[in-house]
């Protein structure tokens, strides 16, 4: 039961330490704008195939390894 009552005291002293780090300041609060603009530069750098033929490979290689 100590071991207990110390590991949580523990954690309440860590997250009263480090909780200033949950208010942070937002340069750009257009998400929206952020997540097209990311996944417009993950189509055009071709990252897009890379994931499309990782995913058929990876399913290839599965049911050619399982058994049953």
């Amino acid at each position: 039961m100590h071991l207990y009552q110390g590991s949580v005291s523990s954690m309440f002293e860590y997250s009263a330490v480090h909780g200033t780090f949950i208010a942070q300041t937002v340069n750009d609060p257009d998400v929206m704008g952020q997540m097209q603009k990311s996944f417009s530069n993950f189509v055009e750098s071709g990252q897009v195939w890379a994931l499309l033929i990782g995913v058929v490979i990876g399913y290839l290689f599965r049911s050619l390894t399982s058994y049953g």
